[in-house]
Order: structure tokens, then sequence, then C-alpha cells
């Protein structure tokens, strides 16, 4: 799979999975998680997959400031309806870091290890923040994306309008891709850890 070079240089997530570590998938359970997993999973890369990344990101150092965090040991919660928006998307991806899954999620093994219910949807609309939180000790943060000062290139509609072009030629097609990865990019590289892009919060 070739991939733009930029995908092995966005931070990595390092997570310690006490399930992994029981059913030997991972020695001690430490398990280290790279931009390009979320890519697999969701098929792209776009803002929305790499804001989700930048978000759990934060939630899990601000949470286990010792490291590495527990997978499964998370609460999520999403603001807004499952199929509002983009919220789905960046609700596997949380999925992903956290082990923290939705009704579907894994029911556990005597009574341990259960990842089914840690995931929840608002029916009411508010923010955008996310709330994570331990369930150990019920620390809790809010993490919300603020992308206002990463915009889209100017030229960015009239490059997808010529690339989604039956008769687009791959140069086309290319100057779109290359454009459209440049904010995505700009995310990962130049604000993993701007406050004023990834908004945490402490609620405990």
């Amino acid at each position: 799979m070739r991939y733009p070079a930029f995908f092995d240089q966005a931070p990595a997530i390092a997570m310690r999975d006490p399930l992994a570590a029981l059913l030997g998938a991972a020695e001690d359970g430490l398990i280290e998680y790279h931009y390009l997993d979320a890519v697999r999973l969701a098929g792209h890369s776009c803002p929305t997959v790499a804001g989700a990344w930048l978000m759990a990101r934060a939630a899990v150092l601000a949470l286990y400031p010792d490291g590495p965090a527990e997978r499964g040991g998370i609460t999520v919660q999403m603001s807004g309806a499952e199929r509002e928006g983009v919220n789905g998307v960046i609700a596997q991806v949380l999925t992903l870091i956290t082990g923290a899954a939705a009704d579907n999620g894994f029911h556990g093994i005597g009574g341990r290890h259960v990842r089914q219910s840690l995931l929840g949807f608002s029916a009411q609309p508010g923010s955008d923040a996310v709330h994570f939180s331990r369930k150990d000790n019920g620390a809790t943060v809010t993490v919300e994306l603020d992308m206002a000062g990463i915009p889209a290139p100017a030229n960015l509609r009239q490059l997808l309008g010529a690339a989604l072009d039956p008769a687009a030629s791959a140069e086309q097609r290319s100057r779109f891709a290359q454009a459209w990865q440049e904010r995505v990019r700009r995310l990962l590289l130049e604000h993993a850890d701007d406050p004023a892009v990834v908004r945490l919060n402490r609620l405990d």
C-alpha cells in the first residue's frame, strides 16, 4: 500500500489492552496505533479522520498522564445522534483507539473486559465536544476540534469538480488528492498539540 509519507510522521498512540494480554494478541497488552491504522479502518484520510485521531490522542494523554492508557478502561460519550453529521466516522476511530464500543461491542469474558455500551450518543443537540471518562476513577475530559485556523485551499472545490469529471486526467485527480491531503498533513504535523485546534477541558 502506497500512501503519503506524512502518515508515518503523525503522532502515534500507545495503549495497553488487558484483553489483548489475556488472549496473547500482544505482549503485556501493549499496542501502538498509527494514523495509518485509522486510515485503513475508515478507508480514507480526511480532516474528520485525522481530527478524531488527535481527539483520542489528547484524551488518553490527559486521562493517563503516566501512560500508557488502558484500552477498554474509558467510556466515550458523543455529542449528537449516531447518524448526525460525521459522528459515525469519528466514533469508529475512537473505538479503534479506546476500545469503547456501542451496543454491538464485545460482551466480555467472565464479567471482565466488557466493551459493549462504553460508547454512547446523545439524542440532544449540543456542542461538538466528546466526553471521555476513566472507568476506574471517574476522571473526565472533553475534547473538541476547531479547524477554523486551518482553512481548506481556496480552489479545493474547483479541483474536486475537475477530479470527479469522468474525463478527468490523472494529473487533475492527483492535484485534487494532494490539495486534499495537505490540510490533513497540516492538522496532524503542525497542530497535533495546538490547544486552539484540539481543545481539551478537564471536568474532574
